[in-house]
């Protein structure tokens, strides 16, 4: 096994950082890694907001389920999936954009996706550690305005980035089998691999919380899903100029 497969293998998500400061000159590297993913026709729909002011990261840490990683991190970015550019880019040559597709909302968002896992994964190969924050489209309206995002502009999730102060177990994932298929769909015997899965993250979460969460990954997504979700983001996004039609 190489390293770079290893690296992303030993995958954690990191929520407690040490007081070490990240330079500023590895942040820039790390974007520009992330200018480096895959872009759908070239489009490079993504803009990264970095936040050093302590008193809007405090905000972003309310509007965010007051996770204290958000205020605490040396590091916190902001993925914005942005199409203003792009308005600009016609505006440069007297074209008239056709917007508010909902494949343009779907290209952008994935370019954000691919552009900070790009970010992450850099970070990870220099020692740092991070989390995606995708609790500030709780409140995103008020993220939006923190933010002063123009029209085809969104937050699509923040990232914490920082020194290790944590090393917590690797969580298993789903067997391969419920994700790699042969040819075309077929789910026979998922539901048998997934019982089986279950008693894995049982364990895992047992081990990482001394016992105070017994759940299974099935019972977490079954708890999940019987709520509504962020049910406030369709009538946002048309607000911004995205999914109209």
């Amino acid at each position: 096994m190489n390293k770079v497969i290893e690296l992303l293998k030993s995958h954690r998500s990191i929520r407690k950082f040490t007081s070490k400061p990240i330079d500023q000159e590895i942040v820039e590297e790390l974007v520009r890694a992330g200018q480096c993913a895959a872009t759908s026709s070239f489009i490079q729909a993504c803009t990264v907001i970095q936040v050093t002011d302590p008193a809007l990261r405090e905000t972003l840490c309310e509007a965010a389920a007051h996770q204290l990683y958000v205020k605490d991190s040396p590091v916190f970015l902001v993925f914005c999936a942005d199409l203003q550019r792009h308005q600009m880019a016609c505006d440069m040559h007297n074209s008239k954009m056709r917007s508010g597709f909902t494949e343009q909302f779907l290209t952008a968002s994935l370019d954000c996706a691919l552009f900070a896992q790009n970010v992450l994964i850099a970070a990870e190969s220099l020692g740092l550690g991070g989390c995606y924050i995708g609790a500030i489209r709780n409140k995103i309206a008020e993220v939006d305005e923190l933010l002063e995002l123009p029209d085809k502009v969104y937050p699509v999730f923040g990232m914490c980035l920082g020194y290790p102060d944590q090393d917590p177990e690797i969580k298993p994932r789903l067997p391969l089998d419920v994700v790699l298929k042969q040819q075309r769909y077929s789910a026979e015997n998922d539901r048998q691999r997934i019982s089986t899965y279950d008693e894995q993250v049982r364990a895992y979460y047992r081990s990482r919380t001394g016992g105070a969460k017994d759940n299974s990954w099935s019972e977490q997504i079954s708890d999940m899903l019987v709520k509504e979700a962020r049910p406030h983001m369709l009538s946002y996004l048309q607000s911004k100029g995205f999914i109209l039609k």
